[in-house]
């Protein structure tokens, strides 16, 4: 069996590099022939990488401990559902997965022909088999996922009971799909560069793609930060370790992405940005991979040390060198035409919020490799505080907050002064509001006050601008409120998934800051019967037990939980001994609620009955989920296929420049004529009735013809 799946993976090889030339030679000398039986080796390295995977799998589930990777991370009692997440538990089981997800997007990527335009197609496949040829190298030759042991023993180790976890079957694969989804979009920048194709079909192809990576990745994060609260047992949830900077990197800057390239479609603009973008996001994704592999930097997430970070830094460089040569090569091509025309527009708020996230990554890109660098340049290992990123890019991600309810608002171009006022007028004098509430009804210090006001704000603002196109579209249309919204939401799903990706935005800061400033955290030792009272919860220890399984030993405390001097519940904190593990392992208490949560950790026992606890009352907690939930509704929903809209392209499917000019004024004198004969809006172009005060479309106020 091990045989074979290694024989699998030398044929995926083959069938990689042979498609990566093939579509080269083909595309070079026009032999059609030749691309088409690129297209087949593709399809071929897919079918081999999955037959490895399952043979991989059905080792796992079968329990074959002759293979070193079963008998690593499985064991006879492992549930299903943990035996099959075993197939990305380790280094080379999630290698070989990566590289599977890899031919996996590739044959979807090749199976969308038809959208695509067909220059770049061969370039871009061939990038991806290059990369899928570089994962299978190292599968083949550093971290085999089939190595064999001379002697089987009778049971495996089993999974890491850390890792026995709801997180474990969703947070890895969301992950590395993020991850490997990000493939796509550099392969087209490394096809519109080869073609000097840098407008048209690549663009829109890869924000399908990068929109898709991003809602994974995203996903991934929050599970991730989730998993770490519940399963970790220090009470918090992101702790800007290495590995979870590394998942949370590539993400800022595909959002970065997703907001420049709206940019480059409406204006021909940030074309340079949008290239490099790509590809930065593209390297962070590999360079997350090798921090997690390498054992460069110490992390709880880490697979520990291994062979395979030289060959990550080899891989990372030519790909950065290529990469970033071709976009300087083309520098003179790509210059913006066109320039932002008020600091008060659209236009310069998505630039600002481009800017700003960039920067918070190159922040924490510094803060996480700083340790490696210090000990590599001086022999000192200076560790990096969690106290550093929060103070940085803590006011940084204050702003970008602000902007996610601003750029909803604002008009493209210019706005005036009295739109501003009309639009932000009432969430702002509801957000005064809100802060006299706040200041009089708790005590929170100021500046906590002002972080809470600006998610209000911008809460309010995404409400109003949304509310106001539902009753544009309610009064020109007659329709009632529920058919007018969800006529909107299915007429235009990237605009409205935008709104509420930014409203979950407000959701996560305002969990986030709330959890972080106004936090409360007891320690204390007590013998049964005895309570503790933080906050209005007053706790009492009432029994400790001890139990039994096949696998391992749990100790037990009860606590009863009283609220305001009102029974809410018994917590159960507990500490599992496995037998295969000598780490204990800690399952904390948690009861939640919309304002906070109770938080229990069995911190130790003596023999005669007395425990230590610590007890955390944290603050909005459950906000940061209910927001991770409406972030991954809002990337569905702006993912999600709309009806298809003619386009205007030439032959190859790609709109040039100079063509790009003459359509917009042609479009532009066309609408105003077509405006003066009937009723179309002046500010979007959409069709009104002839009574109507408001356009259904944008929601624009009508001054008739």
């Amino acid at each position: 069996m091990a045989v074979t799946g290694y024989v699998l993976l030398w044929g995926a090889l083959l069938a990689s590099v042979y498609s990566a030339i093939a579509y080269q030679i083909g595309t070079r000398k026009k032999l059609s022939r030749l691309v088409v039986s690129a297209n087949d080796g593709l399809v071929a390295a897919f079918l081999f990488i999955s037959a490895s995977v399952a043979v991989l799998l059905f080792a796992i589930l079968t329990h074959n401990f002759q293979i070193e990777y079963v008998a690593s991370y499985t064991s006879r009692d492992t549930s299903f559902f943990y035996l099959l997440s075993g197939l990305w538990a380790g280094n080379a089981g999630s290698l070989l997965f990566w590289a599977w997800l890899i031919s996996l997007f590739a044959t979807i990527f090749l199976l969308r022909k038809k959208d695509i335009n067909e220059e770049l197609l061969p370039h871009a496949s061939s990038v991806i088999m290059l990369v899928q040829a570089f994962f299978l190298i190292l599968l083949l030759a550093v971290s085999n996922p089939f190595r064999t042991l001379q002697v089987a023993p009778p049971d495996g180790r089993g999974l890491n009971p850390m890792l026995e976890n709801i997180g474990m079957i969703l947070h890895p694969p969301a992950l590395l799909a993020g991850y490997v989804g990000f493939t796509i979009p550099f392969a087209l920048v490394i096809a519109a560069l080869l073609t000097r194709q840098f407008s048209g079909t690549w663009l829109s192809e890869a924000r399908k793609w990068a929109l898709l990576s991003w809602l994974l990745l995203g996903v991934g994060n929050i599970i991730g930060a989730w998993w770490a609260y519940v399963e970790l047992g220090w009470g918090g949830y992101w702790a800007w370790d290495p590995v979870e900077n590394a998942g949370l990197m590539p993400w800022l800057t595909a959002t970065a992405f997703l907001h420049s390239n709206v940019m480059q479609s409406r204006k021909g603009v940030m074309k340079t940005w949008n290239l490099s973008l790509i590809v930065l996001t593209f390297l962070l994704a590999i360079f997350g991979t090798f921090l997690t592999r390498s054992g460069v930097l110490s992390s709880v997430h880490t697979f520990g040390e291994s062979r395979l970070g030289p060959f990550f830094l080899v891989f990372l460089g030519i790909a950065f060198l290529i990469s970033f040569g071709l976009i300087y090569y083309y520098k003179d091509e790509l210059k913006a035409r066109m320039q932002t025309q008020s600091f008060v527009s659209k236009e310069f708020a998505f630039q600002l919020a481009t800017w700003l996230l960039v920067g918070a990554t190159l922040i924490i890109l510094v803060g996480t490799i700083f340790p490696a660098l210090s000990e590599a340049v001086r022999g000192v290992k200076i560790v990096v505080e969690e106290s550093f990123f929060n103070r940085v890019n803590g006011p940084i991600f204050l702003v970008l907050v602000l902007l996610a309810g601003i750029c909803i608002a604002i008009s493209w171009r210019q706005d005036s002064a009295l739109n501003l006022l009309r639009r932000f007028f009432w969430p702002f004098l509801a957000t005064v509001l809100f802060v006299v509430i706040l200041i009089a009804a708790i005590d929170v210090i100021w500046y906590v006050t002002i972080f809470l006001s600006l998610c209000f704000l911008t809460f309010l603002i995404i409400l109003k601008e949304w509310g106001r196109e539902v009753r544009a579209r309610h009064r020109s249309s007659s329709e009632n409120y529920a058919r007018a919204f969800w006529k909107l939401l299915q007429g235009n799903r990237p605009h409205f998934g935008a709104y509420i990706v930014h409203l979950s935005i407000a959701f996560i800061a305002a969990g986030v800051i709330g959890s972080s400033f106004l936090a409360m955290e007891k320690e204390i030792e007590l013998q049964q019967g005895e309570s503790i009272t933080i906050k209005n919860y007053t706790l009492t220890y009432e029994d400790l037990a001890y139990s039994e399984t096949a696998s391992k030993q749990i100790v037990t405390a009860t606590i009863s939980a009283q609220h305001n001097q009102n029974f809410i519940g018994v917590l159960k904190p507990e500490k599992y001994f496995h037998r295969n593990y000598e780490q204990p392992v800690t399952e904390v208490a948690i009861r939640s609620s919309p304002l906070e949560d109770l938080y229990v950790i069995l911190a130790g026992w003596d023999t005669n009955g007395t425990a230590a606890f610590k007890v955390l009352v944290n603050p909005m907690v459950i906000w940061i989920w209910v927001g991770g939930g409406l972030l991954a509704l809002g990337g569905v929903v702006a993912y999600w296929p709309t009806r298809k809209r003619q386009r205007m392209t030439t032959r190859t499917g790609v709109v040039s420049e100079p063509e790009r000019d003459i359509e917009t004024e042609i479009e532009k004198k066309v609408l105003e004529l077509r405006r003066k004969r009937s009723f179309l809006c002046p500010n979007c172009g959409g069709k009104y009735q002839e009574n109507s005060r408001f356009c259904s479309q944008c929601g624009a106020k009508l001054r008739g013809d």
